[in-house]
């Protein structure tokens, strides 16, 4: 799981994905006929169909955002605290005691902490207080102008963890959504034919509102899409049995709707056929909170025909986001037959 690990150890944040940008188009450089950057920066490879004429070859959208959620700099004391801009949906109770690398003339590595005094110190009123993600700073052990040498106000701020090998599954930080993009590029390696020109796009900003999704949907055009991006599992303690969107473990989740889309039911049912004719373990997906790049490219142009392929993933948006290995490898098999397949199918409604 090499790949898998440089894609979720390697920055990017939302307009600042220049390094993962690099690391994907060399994956993509390795399985695509053609790479190219658009203008908002997401990278767009092409597998051109086979045996199709260019006027005749039907044309899919495979979207995984690359860009993770973090922070940028945004005030720097003269102690040399810093403040930071969230980008990106926090918890702040997941912040507490956590580490940030800086990325400034040079990769600064920080503790992460709320400004308030020590628990023993607190007053029962005081210990009440809710935290928020504006309470928290960073330091990084330099005085304030040594900061103020290395650090500038706009550097992005990523989270810190190690990947690891939990029992069967992989945790990380940013799985949202490079276990996505990890998935478009596995399946893309495992076609062998395919008619339909595809597009392997990885997408920027989708953490601060789909941006990357809907300006590459425009400038494709495509006749499908298809979104890959993680869902929540919330089949853990604390969570009731008619709450769960998606279960570690069941296979990869078909996506009905998300708060930013309604699927195309005929490419559901697609997806459906193609799991269970290939034995392929599966679950479908609600969720009624949290968008993904699926919306932008639905409400593209005058409307694409869209659905999602989501990897369960447990503790979404913390540095300890938590796949299965058979839900990922059920998801890279399950985007591989579609895209073998989908030049066959009519999705118009």
């Amino acid at each position: 799981m090499q790949l898998l690990e440089k894609l979720v150890t390697t920055p990017g944040i939302p307009g600042r994905e220049e390094k993962i940008r690099e690391l994907i188009k060399d994956e993509l450089n390795k399985i695509a006929d053609e790479v190219k950057v658009d203008g908002m920066g997401n990278v767009i490879g092409i597998k051109k169909g086979k045996s199709s004429s260019k006027n005749e070859a039907k044309k899919v959208m495979v979207a995984a955002h690359m860009d993770e959620i973090g922070f940028l700099v945004k005030h720097i004391d003269k102690k040399g605290f810093l403040r930071l801009e969230p980008l990106g949906g926090f918890d702040a109770r997941a912040l507490v005691s956590q580490r940030v690398i800086v990325h400034g003339k040079e990769e600064l590595l920080g503790n992460l902490a709320p400004s308030t005094k020590p628990p023993h110190m607190l007053s029962a009123e005081e210990a009440k207080k809710k935290l928020e993600v504006k309470d928290f700073f960073v330091d990084l052990g330099l005085d304030g102008d040594k900061v103020k040498e290395l650090v500038n106000i706009g550097d992005p701020v990523t989270l810190k963890q190690d990947f690891v090998e939990l029992g069967n599954s992989y945790s990380a930080k940013a799985m949202d959504d490079r276990i996505g993009v990890y998935v478009m590029l596995e399946a893309a390696k495992e076609l062998d034919y395919h008619e339909a020109d595809i597009y392997l796009v990885a997408t920027v900003q989708e953490e601060v509102g789909l941006r990357g999704g809907k300006t590459s949907a425009f400038g494709i055009d495509p006749d499908v899409g298809i979104a890959l991006d993680v869902t929540i599992a919330n089949d853990i303690p604390g969570s009731k049995e008619d709450e769960m969107v998606a279960s570690l473990g069941e296979g990869a989740a078909i996506k009905i709707m998300d708060a930013a889309s309604i699927s195309n039911y005929k490419v559901i049912d697609t997806l459906k056929e193609i799991a269970e004719d290939k034995e392929l373990s599966y679950q479908m997906e609600l969720m009624a909170k949290g968008g993904t790049d699926a919306g932008a490219m639905q409400q593209s142009r005058a409307g694409i025909p869209t659905a999602g392929i989501s990897i369960p993933t447990r503790y979404v948006h913390t540095v300890n986001e938590m796949v299965d290995k058979d839900d990922v490898n059920s998801a890279v098999k399950l985007l591989s037959e579609f895209l073998k397949t989908c030049h066959e199918k009519d999705f118009s409604l």
